[in-house]
């Protein structure tokens, strides 16, 4: 049962061929199975999922309305708030933190008939200290940060959809590693109310899935304007659903093969895989080179992430002592030292590049670029966001596919990025690309 996709168990939930309580009772069991390997959850009660599950089941049965995604379990990362588990942020700082409220992102999950089956772990305050989580395919390696339990509960069936955070490679790169479709739409597009908040500049809202159907899915439940988000926009619905249901707007959508300026940090196997990727595709793919000028880009995604945490995490961290790491320590030492015009300089720059992306997309329906330098790495390290950097800084929608395989079968996410604001878009390009590789 726990093999079937959200969108899969959502219809059969509907129809009545199966009950919430007996598909949240399955993802339980194999969360209890494979759990004391993968260590996916830091908070988990399975006796509340299931009474959810079976208030969900009387709902249906006493023929109210039920939402898209009634009776899907969903892991929900440590960082966004929820009444009924502590939200812990994965760090001693906040230890024993019980939120009044469910986050924004939440409380859509709730309101659409989903089971808040439990926390997954998070890095600490979703930087770069590791938690306890292992990849699923090989648990000598990592699965990646920050939302590490929520891409390994995904990759192991324990769960077919969590959501998850990036401020710099967060959900594309844990998704790579772990084998699975990780979205990170527009910035803006998911209301990050509630939840921890690392640099507003930066933070995304983004989910875990197994097919691009249950993408679509959970974005058509979490996307919207909330006046609680500075950065969210009052818009027509997206209908995400429908969209990744149409036809591309050309037969052969072209793509932009961006290797961009850190190309150089990428495994050879993962060059040698992406160059073939892109000479397969043939007449679809235009290789294109970013200006020079890019290459400052990586350092003031850093000014700006770095500043905005020691301004958000300065004084907790100060009065906390030795109960965080000394990599966040460090983070808002550098931070501190930052000064108001590199800062400005810095969010300058990333209008700038977003506005230089939004010339190569005028052509071209996405961007292909890698999702990671390589395979997973063995270790506890989360490895390297850089090739996720350039495409948070400007807001762009990001997508990763699992198409290419590395070292001892290890996935290999292939990232598709869009036009800022066209994630809709690009959800069919991925779709095309999924298409096309399969029938090679």
């Amino acid at each position: 049962m726990t093999e079937m996709t959200a969108s899969q168990a959502a219809a059969e939930i509907a129809r009545g061929a199966i009950s919430a309580e007996e598909y949240t009772a399955a993802c339980l069991e194999r969360i209890a199975a494979i759990e004391g390997e993968i260590h996916a959850f830091i908070h988990l009660d399975p006796a509340h999922a299931l009474a959810q599950a079976r208030a969900l089941d009387e709902r249906r049965r006493s023929g109210q309305p039920i939402g898209p995604l009634h009776g899907v379990p969903v892991g929900i990362k440590d960082i966004f708030d929820t009444a009924d588990y502590p939200t812990e942020c994965g760090s001693a700082l906040f230890k024993g933190r019980q939120p009044a409220r469910d986050c924004t992102a939440v409380a859509r999950l709730r309101s659409a008939g989903a089971v808040i089956i439990g926390k997954t772990v998070t890095t600490e305050c979703a930087y770069f200290h590791p938690g306890p989580t292992r990849n699923p395919h090989d648990l000598t390696r990592t699965p990646g940060g920050s939302s590490s339990g929520s891409a390994a509960a995904v990759a192991a069936g324990m769960v077919p959809l969590a959501i998850g955070s990036q401020t710099n490679g967060s959900v594309i790169r844990p998704a790579s590693f772990c084998g699975v479709i990780g979205v990170k739409p527009t910035h803006g597009t998911i209301s990050r109310h509630g939840a921890l908040v690392l640099s507003l500049a930066l933070d995304h809202v983004g989910a875990f899935a197994r097919s691009l159907a249950d993408c679509a899915l959970i974005l058509d439940v979490l996307a919207g304007y909330d006046a609680e988000d500075p950065d969210s926009r009052p818009s027509a619905p997206r209908e995400f659903r429908a969209a990744l249901a149409e036809t591309p707007s050309s037969p052969s959508p072209r793509l932009a093969f961006v290797r961009t300026p850190v190309w150089p940090k990428a495994e050879p196997e993962a060059r040698a895989a992406f160059e073939a990727l892109a000479q397969r595709l043939g007449a679809a793919v235009n290789t294109v080179d970013l200006p020079e000028s890019f290459a400052a880009a990586w350092a003031d995604q850093r000014v700006i992430m770095y500043t905005d945490m020691a301004h958000n995490f300065g004084a907790l961290v100060e009065r906390g002592g030795d109960a965080s790491s000394k990599q966040l320590r460090d983070l808002v030492v550098e931070g501190s030292q930052n000064t108001a015009l590199h800062y400005l300089a810095a969010r300058d720059g990333a209008l700038r590049y977003r506005a230089g992306l939004a010339e190569i997309l005028k052509d071209h329906d996405a961007i292909l670029t890698p999702a990671a330098p390589g395979v997973a790495p063995k270790g506890m390290a989360t490895g390297n966001p850089t090739f996720n950097t350039l495409w948070t800084l400007t807001g762009l929608p990001a997508v990763t596919l699992p198409l290419l395989k590395g070292e001892a079968g290890m996935p290999i996410g292939v990232q598709l990025v869009g036009a800022f604001g066209d994630d809709a878009k690009l959800l069919r390009t991925a779709r095309w690309l999924s298409e096309k590789i399969a029938s090679a």
